[in-house]
């Protein structure tokens, strides 16, 4: 199991924007959500969801303006909304403490697991290289949590030789991005969250691929 904790680690330095709400209970135990502000090297934020176990709430009050440390794992479940089902990702925090001195890098993840849709290459209209891939990350009780990441310019091309199956670990934070999607005759802004991978190896070390040139800090499209 411990070795299972070390496929999914993420570090967050950030600023609570969104107080805490119940989320759920489990076993009697209750989980609860709030959101943090999370700089990117340019002006611009990562707005993050974050659920919390009120074991952790003991210690702590979280509140809108407290700037705070989280670490944990990035979960994923389905939930049904709009007439379909839909993967859901949220921050779930292991520990949380209040961020006394901001460093030089507030977003940071790891994840080892395996890739389990045929990987997405493509080009922006202004040529920037692309890939999307879906990572199936093990956690205990044979369970899995599905990631989406995506990755850009040599490390988007390196994503073209890797197929359904193989087992790769990838380094870099936890990205929202803002879309519109049409909902009837609306249109209802939404948020996506994916990891932004900075560097990528298969997981026995060889392939190695690291492109921190070529980054989404400043191509949230």
């Amino acid at each position: 199991m411990d070795n299972l904790m070390l496929n999914n680690k993420i570090y967050l330095e950030g600023t609570c924007v969104a107080g805490l709400e119940f989320s759920h209970e489990m076993y009697g135990e209750g989980f609860y959500t709030f959101k943090i502000a999370v700089n990117r090297l340019s002006d611009a934020k990562d707005i993050l969801p974050i659920t919390v176990s009120e074991r952790l709430l003991t210690e702590i009050e979280i509140k809108e303006g407290l700037d705070l440390v989280v670490e944990g794992q990035l979960r994923s479940y389905n939930k049904f909304i709009d007439g379909s089902n839909r993967l859901i990702l949220t921050v779930f925090a292991r520990d949380i403490q209040p961020c006394i001195e901001r460093s030089k890098n507030p977003n940071q993840i790891f994840l080892n697991g395996y890739i389990c849709k045929e990987p997405v290459y493509r080009t922006t209209p202004f040529g920037r290289e692309i890939s999307d891939i879906l990572l199936a990350v093990n956690r205990p009780y044979n369970k899995s949590d599905y990631i989406p990441t995506i990755s850009w310019g040599r490390n988007s091309r390196f994503c073209k030789t890797l197929s359904v199956g193989d087992n790769i670990k990838v380094w870099g934070r936890l990205q929202s991005r803002q879309y519109q999607k049409k909902v009837g005759d609306e249109l209802v802004g939404k948020t996506a969250y994916e990891v932004s991978i900075s560097k990528l190896e298969y997981a026995d070390g060889e392939g190695f691929s690291d492109d921190e040139s070529e980054s989404s800090e400043d191509l949230a499209e």
